[in-house]
Parts: C-alpha cells; structure tokens; sequence
C-alpha cells in the first residue's frame, strides 16, 4: 500500500534536487560582473531566462509536497520523521536556490543600469562642452551703454557660474566611473578617459574666465566715467543753487559781500571748464568699447553739460552788473533811522519809572493797608493809558523806514521791544491790581469755600453710615459724627461774623458783587442747620443698632454650629467601602443627613425673614445660605454616585453567581459520566460533550462581562474589597478553564478515534478518515467581527513595532566598518543576537497570520510578510558575509548558507495546501502569457533602476 507513493515520493524529491543543483551551476557561471558590455548583456539575459524558470522549480517543490503529504498519511509515525527531514532539507535548498536566482540577477542588472546611465550622463556631458565653446567662441559685441555693459557682464558670469558648478557633476561623473571600471575593467571608463573629460572642462573654463575679466574692465571704465559725469551734473546744480541764492538774499545783505560772493562763484566756474575738459578727455576711450548709436548719446550728453556751463557764466555777470547799482541808495535812511532811536530810548525811561513805583517793600498786615495798595496799582493803571498816542508815533516812524531798500531790522528790533516792553508794565500793572482784589475777596470768601468743601465729606458720611451694621464700624461712624458735629457749631460762628460785615463789602466791591456775596453767606447758614440735624439723626440711629446686633448674634450662631455638624458627617462618608451591605447602610445614612439639611434650611427660612432691614445681618444670612446650597448639592450628588455604586455591586453579584451555579452543575454533570458504560449511553454523552463544548464561547463571553462589571465594583470599593472581588475572579477563570479540560478531556477518552486539540483559542477534533482539509472548530465563532478586526490592528501594530525595532539596530550595526579582529568578533556577537530574537518575531508573525485568516485578507499583512523576509534575508546574508570576506572589502552579496527551515512554514503548507495549488497553477499561467510591454519586464523589479540621479547618490550594496 506504501511502497507507490514512496517511489514516487522519492522521484519527485530527486527530480527537484536535480533540477536546483542545474540552477545553480548555471548561477555560478553568470555571477560575474567583469568584461566588456556585450558579455555582461548576455549574462543579463541568461539570468532573465534564469528568473523565468522560477514557476517551474516552484511546481516541482508543490509536486513533492503533493506526494509528502500522501505518503505521511499512511506511514508509520516512525517514518514520518524521516520523510519530514527530507522535506525539511528541501525546502531549504529551495529558498536558498529562489533567493540565489533574485540576488545574482539583480546585482547583474544593477551593473547594467549603472553602466546606461553613466553613459548617458557622459553625452549629456560632452553635449554641454560643444554647447558652450559654441557659446564663447564669438567675440565680445559692443554695448550701447553701461546697463548693457552690466547685463553683459552679468551674463558672462552666469555662464562662468554654470562652468564652475559643472564642476560638481564633473567629479561626480569621474567618481562614477571609477566606481565602474572597478566592477567591469572596461577601457571605456578607464584613467585616459577621465583625463580627457578634464582636460576639455580645464579649457572650457580657462576662456569663460578671460571673458569675464575683459568685460569687467569695460565695465569699470564705463562706470567711472558715468561716476565723473553725474558728480559734474551734481557741482553745476550746486552752483546755480548758490547762484539764485546770492540773487535772492542781495536785498537783505551788504552790497559789498554780494559782490565777493559773485567773484567766488566766477572762480568755480572757471574750474568748472578744466574739469569738462578732463572728461572730454576720458569719453574717447568709453566710445571706443560702444556701440555707434551709444557713442553719439555719449557726445550729446557732453554739448549738454557745456551748454549749462555757459549759462552760469552770463548769469554771474548780469547780478554784478545790479549790485552795483544798489550801493548809492544808503544816505537818506540814517537821518531818519537816528531821529527814531532817541524817541524810542525816552518812551523806555517813561515805563521804568512807573514800573518802579509797582515795587512792593512789604505786604499789606491788615485790610486798610490792603485797600489803599489796590487803589495805588489803579492810578497806575490810568497813566499808562495816557501813553497810547506815543505807541502810534513810533508805528508810523518805523513804516516809513520800510520804504527803503537798505536793512531796517535793527531799528524795527528797537521799536518793537519798546512796545513789547509798554504791554508787559501795562500787564504786570493789570495782574497786581487783579491780585489786590481777588486778595480782598478771598478774605472775605475763605468760609464759604471752606464750608462747600466740607459740605460733600457730611453727605459721604450719611451716604456710608445709610446700610452701616457691623458693631465695630458702628463704633467709628460714631466718632466721626461727633467730630462732624463741632466742625459744624465751628462753620456757624464764621458765617455769623461774615454777615455782621455788610458795609465794609459795599465799600470794597461793587453794590452787584457785595450782594451776590451776602447771599451765599445766607444760602450757607441754612444747608449747614439741615446737615446739623441730618448728623443728629443718623448718631441717634447708629446708636440703637448697637443695642439690636446683640439679639442677632443669639440665633445666628447655633444655626452656624448645626450646619458644620451636618457637613462634618458628609465628609466622614467619602472614604471607599469594601462590600454591598456597607455601601446599603451608607445610602440609609446619607438619606438621613438629607432629612436633618431640610429641618436646618427651614430654621434658617425662619431667621431670614427677622433680618431683611439690616444688612449686615442679612450678608451673614446670604453666607449662610450660600454654604448651605454648596453642602446640599454635595450630598445630592454623593446620594446618586452611592445609589450608582450599590446597583453595580447588585449586578455584578448576579451575573458572577449565574456563571458560578452553571459551572457547579456543569462540573456535577461531567462527573456523572466519568461512569459511563455501554455503546448507547455513550454515544448519546459524546454528543452531549460537543454540545457543551459548544456552549463554552457563549460562557467565556459572559465571563469576561463579569470581569467588566468587577471592574467598575472594584473602582468602588476599599482596597480589602478590591483583593477579594479579584480573588472571585481569579477563581472563576480557574474553574471555567478547568471545566473546559475536564470536558475535552472526556471527549477524548469517549472518542479514541479522534484528537481533540486545544489551542486556546480553537478546539480541532481530528479523526482518522482522510479528509482533503482539516476541520476547525473555533470557540470565538459569535465573538463579532469589530473585535476581531481591532485585535488584530493591535497585533500589527505591535509586530511592526517590534520589526521597526530590530532593523534600526541591524542597520546600525551595517554601518560600522570594522578595522580588526576584535571588532569583527563585536560585530558578529551583535548579529548573533538579532538573529537569536528571529523565533520571537517568528512566534508573532505566525499569531498575526492565523489572526487574519480568521478576520480576512489584509495588505497591511502582506506588506509586513514582505518586510519580514526581507530582514531575515539581510540578517542571515550580513552574518555570512561578515565571516567569509576580508576586511577591506565593501558590503556586498553572497551565496546564503543553508540555514534551518521556519517553523510556521511547515504548519502553514500543510493547512492551506489546496489553495497554495491553486494559487500557483495562475501564477504559471501569468508566467506563460507573452510579455509585450517593456513596463512589465524584470527591470521594475529593482527599485533604483528608474532613476540615474538617484543612482550616482546610492553608497550602499546592490539592491534587492
């Protein structure tokens, strides 16, 4: 029965072997990136037919899986491990012989992308090398001006920029190609080359920097005759400012420093010409680097500034020519101007004489003294009115002075600070007379202004003592009224005494102002009698609040001591319970302290409607209410969380003690079978075990809920209670999964024809039939799609976490280059310990991958696979090649060692083996479609072949 699928087992198995070792020769002899670009060609193309011939070598190892798994299935477990080495040993020349085939080509055809792209960057060179000498070659053309010039000039430096920064891409180039000809040894990129290449940029170079230094001398001797141009327009405008204003300020200064002026002006000019001559000199050699039409401008620009010289020479002439003439009209003004300073030094005398009776020796001591200075300052006064008609006399003079041409400043000067000198001893003459009288008036005024300024403090103080009720502010306002109360008997006297001085105000002021004074007086005395017997009322008052606060204080302060009795026994009721019936009787107790807050808020009801019309007692009372409020929202909402906390508690009782009396009469139940005998009895127990198998999902769902709600007890609770509700649960997890064994356990002591196997998550019941799958029973078939989904996000998370991890270390580790031995050694203990983490990551991908199958295809899966193999390809090549090559070479690829087989391969083949046939039955279908379009051949493959750029800049090994 087993010696066919043996023999056939065996063939297919060496066919495999046969055809791997062919690969592999072939491999050998094309891995090799040295010779000319027509041999490294072929071997791409030999290894392109190599990688076609991967589907086939995958076909041949599913054909020996086909013929593994007929012969495990009716061999003895003996030979099983025999045929599962072979298998082992198999899959892993396989993986060793794919990798091979991916690796060898892609080094070969990154070889050859490079070697494309570099010369295609060589053209692109040696095109902007015929570019430019086209570029220089012409000579310089001349410009019209000194913008050309300049944009010019500009110009060339661009270019020499852009030939200096080919120098970069250059060096570049010539690293690349020493790079290459190391790979291939091709003469095509050898040392003659390069030196070729810099020889034509060096000449390049040398001529884009002798057109620049030519063009910045043109340049700089345009810009400085411009410079000596605008500095020549800048010295003529000069000039002719001086010029107009030496014209317009002749009225005003001598006639003989005009003229020296103007004879200044003259010599400049003259100089003016030596220096228009000197540039006439210094255009001949601008217009010979311009062009005609700029030449000509240049010229037109030189008659200019001639022209503007010659008009600056007549002008200069014709203002000498007019002072001249000015100088015979000073005779006739001196008579006149000596007749007006006289009359002006006689008027000033005049005002010191008066301004010296103003002085004052001593001040008046009494009012007589006072009276008789203010009727002194009104004579004064009265004689300086007199003086008018002499200030209109000297205004005449002086305008008839303004008629002649020569300088009357001085002598207006004179008059003018005579007049201004009459308005001051008039003014000084007006304030001291209004002094004297507003002295006088004061003297008589002092009380009443002192009795409207002491008028708004009294209404402040009866405004403050209105609402007064504290006993202490009571006191003061006390005092304060008795002050208030002899400043006013004081205001009394003064105002009396104001009154009896009737006649000595009508002497003093006028009969109108005398009036309106008495009247004040009067208006006084009557608002001081209706403040003096405001304050007598208010002291009355103030005195029998301090008799009623009294009464206040015997009510108030028992209603104080209840309600901090109340609040005290609420904050005794904050601290955790450990079991429901404390957390009953502390609901009792709080609903209790509820009844006591409503009988204190009716007293303080009671005592609030006897202090409405004191505020004092009234803001106590407001307080009192306010703390009341805050207290009695307090314990409303400790009253919801301790109802909130014992309906929890309630819950969590009865639905632990459903699951606990299911698990007692389960464990009842399975005992009573431990006596089974009979066919009949025990078949219908056997189908009663699968149904209570079946059962157990729902059951551990209804477990963790009870765990949920524990949770929110245990939040509740006191630390003792918290230590007992996780002792309850820890015992009902313990007797759920000890219920679950007992139950498989009978199952298969009932059914030895089947294996009853226990993953934790699924129970498989494999019989001895053959089947084409196996069968999977899982118990979290009602657990619902969301949870799945958002475990297994979890587990992708956390593996890509970890992954993340691992290759930034590996990475790291690449990166140092060793110098001796100890440091290899280094090197190697930090991979070995990478690569002993491999079966942790292994063991997560594997609870990732059967997660997925469970859920559904992800790509967040297929990209981790991908990523995952990836690392443990770099990890196993990076510690075989550290081993085999020497310490000056570069990090580069060599053939993998074989290595042990993944585990989860072995279990995964075997579970989803129909649909790996599948799979691979279209993928050799894809592979024998013609391949039309270049998009789809293997230079894709290589994730640097689609950029050049990219490919100078890449220090790193060949990529996969």
């Amino acid at each position: 029965m087993t010696q066919q699928p043996q023999d056939e087992f065996d063939a297919s198995l060496e066919n495999a072997e046969a055809w791997m070792k062919a690969i592999q020769e072939r491999l050998r002899i094309n891995d090799n990136t040295k010779g000319p670009r027509s041999d490294l060609e072929a071997r791409l193309r030999e290894t392109e037919k190599i990688c076609a011939l991967e589907p086939e070598g995958r076909l041949k190892m599913d054909l020996v899986l086909m013929k593994a798994d007929a012969l495990l299935r009716c061999i003895t477990e003996e030979k099983k491990h025999e045929i599962l080495s072979k298998l082992k040993d198999i899959k892993a020349m396989w993986e060793e012989t794919a990798i091979y085939i991916t690796h060898c080509h892609s080094r070969i055809e990154w070889v050859w992308l490079h070697w494309s792209e570099y010369l295609k960057a060589q053209d692109e060179f040696y095109a902007w090398i015929h570019n430019m000498r086209v570029t220089l070659e012409p000579d310089i053309e001349l410009q019209l001006g000194l913008k050309e010039k300049q944009w010019q000039l500009s110009h060339s430096q661009v270019l020499l920029n852009d030939v200096l920064n080919q120098s970069v891409l250059l060096e570049r180039l010539l690293e690349e190609a020493a790079s290459l000809f190391n790979r291939i040894g091709d003469p095509s990129v050898d040392e003659d080359v390069q030196k070729k290449m810099k020889v034509e940029y060096e000449e390049i170079k040398v001529e884009a920097q002798c057109r620049v230094k030519l063009l910045e001398k043109i340049t700089k001797e345009h810009e400085q005759y411009k410079t000596n141009v605008d500095q020549f327009w800048l010295w003529l405008r000069g000039v002719n400012e001086r010029l107009n204003h030496c014209i317009g300020e002749t009225t005003k200064l001598p006639a003989d420093n005009g003229l020296r002026t103007l004879q200044n002006i003259a010599k400049d000019v003259k100089n003016g010409e030596k220096k228009l001559k000197c540039l006439e000199v210094q255009s001949a050699g601008v217009i010979q680097n311009t062009s005609p039409l700029g030449a000509g401008k240049m010229k037109d620009e030189l008659e200019e500034l001639r022209k503007a010289l010659e008009k600056l020479k007549l002008m200069c002439r014709e203002e000498e020519e007019r002072l001249l003439k000015f100088l015979k009209s000073e005779s006739a003004y001196q008579s006149k101007a000596r007749q007006l300073e006289i009359e002006v030094q006689e008027f000033r005398k005049m005002l010191q004489r008066l301004e010296k009776d103003l002085e004052l020796r001593e001040k008046p001591k009494n009012e007589e003294e006072l009276v008789a200075l203010w009727r002194k300052y009104d004579a004064t006064r009265a004689a300086l009115l007199t003086e008018e008609s002499k200030v209109e006399r000297l205004k005449a003079q002086i305008k008839e002075l303004f008629q002649f041409s020569q300088n009357t400043q001085p002598l207006s000067d004179g008059v003018v600070a005579a007049l201004q000198e009459y308005q001051r001893v008039k003014g000084k003459t007006f304030k001291m007379s209004t002094e004297a009288e507003s002295e006088l008036g004061q003297r008589f005024q002092n009380p009443l202004r002192a009795f409207q300024l002491w008028k708004p403090s009294i209404q402040r103080l009866l405004d403050s003592t209105a609402n007064a009720a504290e006993p202490s502010q009571t006191h003061d306002f006390l005092l304060q009224i008795e002050a208030c109360l002899a400043e006013s008997s004081q205001f009394k006297e003064q105002l009396v005494m104001l009154q009896l001085k009737k006649d000595l105000l009508s002497s003093i002021f006028s009969e109108e102002r005398a009036k309106a004074v008495l009247a004040e007086v009067t208006n006084a005395a009557k608002e001081r009698e209706i403040l003096h017997k405001s304050l007598l009322q208010r002291k009355s008052r103030l005195q029998s609040l301090v008799t009623q606060h009294k009464d206040f204080d015997a009510a108030f302060v028992p209603l104080q001591k209840l309600l901090s009795a109340i609040r005290t026994k609420v904050d005794l009721e904050n601290e955790p319970l450990p079991d429901l019936l404390g957390k009953e009787t502390r609901l009792q107790r709080l609903q209790m302290i509820q009844e006591e807050l409503a009988e204190f808020i009716v007293q303080m009801e009671e005592l609030e409607n006897l202090v409405q019309s004191n505020p004092t007692h009234r803001h106590k009372m407001n307080q009192l209410s306010s703390d009341c409020q805050t207290l009695k929202r307090s314990l409303e909402i400790m009253l919801v969380q301790t109802e909130k906390h014992v309906q929890e508690h309630w819950t969590f009782n009865n639905k632990l003690s459903d699951l606990q009396q299911w698990i007692t009469m389960t464990e009842q139940k399975l005992e009573s079978y431990q006596d089974a005998s009979g066919e009949r009895k025990t078949e219908s127990r056997v189908a009663d075990l699968k149904g209570l198998l079946a059962e157990f999902p729902d059951k551990e769902i209804q477990a963790h809920l009870v765990e949920a709600h524990g949770q929110l007890v245990i939040k509740s609770s006191s630390p003792e209670g918290a230590a007992h509700l996780h002792a309850q649960l820890n015992q009902l997890t313990k007797s759920l999964k000890s219920l679950k064994k007992m139950t498989i356990s009978l199952l298969g002591n009932m059914q030895p024809n089947a294996t009853v196997v226990d993953t934790g998550k699924n129970i498989n019941i494999v019989g001895n039939t053959l089947m084409p799958e196996f069968a999977f029973h899982s118990l979290e078939e009602n657990v619902s799609k969301e949870e799945e989904s958002s475990h297994l996000l979890k587990l992708i998370k956390d593996f890509e976490q970890w992954l993340r991890v691992e290759n930034a270390t590996l990475s790291k580790i690449l990166l140092t280059k060793p110098s001796n031995s100890e440091e290899v050694k280094a090197k190697q203990s930090k991979l070995k310990k990478l690569q002993s983490r491999v079966p942790e990551g292994q063991r997560l991908f594997e609870d990732l991958r059967t997660l997925q199958r469970v859920v559904g295809t992800s790509e967040d899966v297929e990209d981790l696979r991908y990523r995952w193999m990836l690392y443990k390809s770099k990890l196993k090549d990076s510690t075989s090649s550290l081993t085999s090559r020497s310490l000056e070479e570069p990090n580069g690829f060599r053939k993998r060692r074989p290595g042990g087989m993944c585990s989860f391969l072995y279990r995964v083949c075997w579970a989803a083996l129909p649909l790996q046939i599948l799979l691979l039955f279209l993928l050799l279908l894809a592979f024998l479609l013609p391949l039309v379009e270049e998009t789809q051949s293997c230079k894709l493959a290589n994730n640097f072949a689609r950029s050049f750029n990219l490919m100078l800049r890449y220090e790193g090994p060949p990529p996969t």
